[in-house]
């Protein structure tokens, strides 16, 4: 698995298959046909991709203005859509952007929270994420099945003949469900057929964009070795009416000979202060376009490539977002558009060389970077010399290789392409003694400034005998720093195993400590006529709750749970007034169990009467 298995497993939409067994054969064939009419008009090198202009509408009701756009840079992934401001307003109506019919609903925690998914006849889709709440009918019919299902979180698909919607039909009220960390719409268009996201930028919203895209900074890393461990070597940079230049003059120096360059840069729309994330960047020598990156459509299971566009480690350890214009060797071909190579520069003489970097965002908009650039020692064409895997002990990770690291009480087994440039392998069994309720060394490898792409399996053998009734309760934590993680541990034999996707510190534990969850309030009966809802957030010695289960009068009784650690009830006519049985029972990952109930009471609230004391007149 991928290192964005997690955020597939929660943004992922296979709409191919649902397709398949739905979509009538004629619309099919007009989603084949569109596609290559898209691939016909591109044509030139950054020149945008013909998408149907003026199609969709802004699914709002208000001026379209962003706070995100397609292509933005985020954590482990690229954003895949538009954040479409709110006012910084909650329950505002939103439309669907054209003619079809709901295909999708979902309610997924800790990311889109609630969403639809509306299927045109054109072959594409859009998604509206993020919602507080949907239209009455369909607000009343995924209650309905939640309570079908007695789960928060669903996955609901539809029939065409069940919410046909029109172009500009309310579908929902927006809001700040799920991931979002503030009101706002994410509003998404994909290739039905695909499943991949599209630059929405590209289908002529009405968005005023006159503003080209900044270069805010340049960086250089020596190609002759990895960027891994590499800090980027920045190159001051200076804007005049002609463009962009190097503030120390126009020829840049150097004795490497074989470089590559990365971007600090950003886009902004008319009106705006915005940073967001820009839609391409061209790199030529002497004239001739040797790479590009171009964000123009995108999928979710490749979205984790992102960690192989920037420098990872320089932005971990608190700088700023550099973009490589050039492909490392394990990155997916994802963003890069190879034309002529993979944009390392191999100087071969002393002569200046002219570098020119020309920046787009998708309206077109342009700015250019130019200087020169010349070395003092040739690249005399010698073959880089790979790290060599020796037979009995790896010394280096490398994209092309799977690895099997072993040691007496530790194995490891990293795949191929799992990197995305070579690293020496760090590795270190701590001596001191075993933590509480630990049966394993604690074994580092490497650390987290490195991005891995795909899951890795460690493997432990304990230090003493575990309890075959334990066995079940055996977790395994990844640790760096305050930041953990933990999974369920595997029996292979006498050995334990598990899978992550950073390096870091591992080690085994067995987990007998069930969650603990709590009510505010005191007495027998706790009286909340003055609340409009109860909310728990269950708490667990490693960190992770895997069930929630809340049940009124003995029956289930919904708790939403949009952020992912709080359950929140909002009081409805499934509580009426009277004293009800309030249970609720949480389960921790290795099977801990705590079930706690409450008698509650609630009764029309009126609020304490202030008493006025009068103040005698002096006489």
């Amino acid at each position: 698995m991928c290192k964005t298995k997690g955020i597939r497993a929660l943004l992922r939409w296979d709409l191919n298959k649902f397709l398949d067994r739905t979509l009538p054969l004629r619309m099919r064939f007009f989603t084949v046909f569109t596609s290559l009419v898209f691939l016909l008009n591109f044509t030139g090198f950054t020149q945008k991709v013909q998408y149907p202009q003026g199609y969709f509408r802004n699914p709002m009701g208000i001026p379209m203005e962003l706070t995100a756009n397609f292509g933005e840079l985020r954590t482990h992934h690229w954003h895949m859509g538009l954040d479409i401001r709110t006012q910084a307003k909650e329950n505002l109506p939103v439309y669907a952007a054209a003619s079809g019919y709901i295909a999708a609903i979902g309610v997924r925690p800790l990311s889109f929270g609630r969403f639809i998914i509306i299927q045109h006849p054109n072959g594409l889709s859009t998604l509206y994420a993020h919602l507080n709440d949907f239209a009455p009918a369909i607000e009343a019919y995924v209650t309905q099945k939640q309570y079908e299902q007695e789960s928060w979180a669903v996955e609901l698909k539809f029939t065409p003949d069940q919410f046909p919607v029109s172009k500009g039909t309310f579908i929902a009220y927006s809001g700040n469900t799920g991931g979002s960390a503030g009101p706002h719409l994410h509003f998404e268009i994909i290739d039905t057929k695909t499943d991949r996201r599209l630059n929405p930028l590209l289908f002529g919203f009405s968005l005023p964009d006159e503003v080209p895209p900044v270069i805010k900074g340049l960086a250089l890393y020596d190609r002759s070795r990895s960027v891994n461990g590499q800090s980027p070597r920045p190159v001051a940079l200076k804007k005049s009416k002609e463009g962009y230049t190097l503030l120390a003059g126009n020829t840049f120096i150097t004795d490497l000979n074989q470089i590559s360059f990365a971007l600090q840069t950003f886009d902004q729309v008319s009106g705006s202060t915005n940073p967001n994330g820009v839609y391409s960047a061209t790199l030529r020598v002497d004239g001739e376009t040797q790479l590009a990156f171009i964000l123009d459509s995108i999928d979710y299971e490749q979205t984790g490539y992102i960690n192989a566009h920037i420098d990872y480690r320089h932005k971990q350890q608190g700088g700023a977002y550099y973009q490589h214009l050039s492909a490392l060797p394990g990155e997916g071909g994802v963003a890069y558009h190879l034309i002529k190579n993979d944009g390392v520069i191999r100087l071969k003489d002393t002569l200046a060389h002219q570098i020119e970097i020309s920046v787009q965002d998708a309206n077109g908009n342009e700015s250019v970077l130019q200087f020169d650039i010349k070395t003092n020692n040739p690249w005399q064409g010698l073959a880089a010399n790979p790290a060599k895997l020796p037979t009995k002990e790896p010394t280096h990770f490398t994209p092309q290789t799977a690895v099997k690291l072993k040691k007496p009480d530790f194995e490891l087994d990293f795949p191929a392409m799992g990197l995305y440039d070579s690293l020496p392998i760090y590795y270190r069994r701590d001596l001191f003694p075993l933590l509480p309720n630990a049966i394993t060394a604690r074994h580092q490898v490497n650390d987290p400034s490195t991005p891995v792409h795909l899951d890795f399996e460690v493997r432990f053998k304990p230090e003493k005998k575990i309890a075959p009734e334990l066995k079940n309760k055996v977790v395994v934590q990844r640790s760096f720093g305050s930041v953990k993680k933990t999974k369920l541990a595997t029996w292979k034999g006498e050995w334990i195993s598990a899978k992550f996707d950073d390096f870091g510190y591992f080690q085994a534990f067995v987990d007998t400590v069930p969650p603990l969850v709590n009510l505010t309030g005191k007495g027998d009966t706790i009286n909340v006529s003055a609340l409009s809802r109860i909310s728990f957030t269950p708490t667990d010695n490693f960190g992770v709750i895997k069930s929630f289960r809340a049940e009124l009068n003995g029956q289930w009784v919904r708790f939403t749970n949009d952020k992912g650690r709080t359950w929140v009830y909002r009081f409805d006519e499934r509580c009426p007034y009277g004293t009800h049985q309030l249970q609720v029972t949480v389960e921790d990952l290795a099977g801990n169990q705590t079930t706690r109930s409450w008698w509650i009471k609630r009764s029309p609230y009126r609020p304490p009467v202030k008493k006025v004391i009068k103040k005698k007149r002096r006489k």
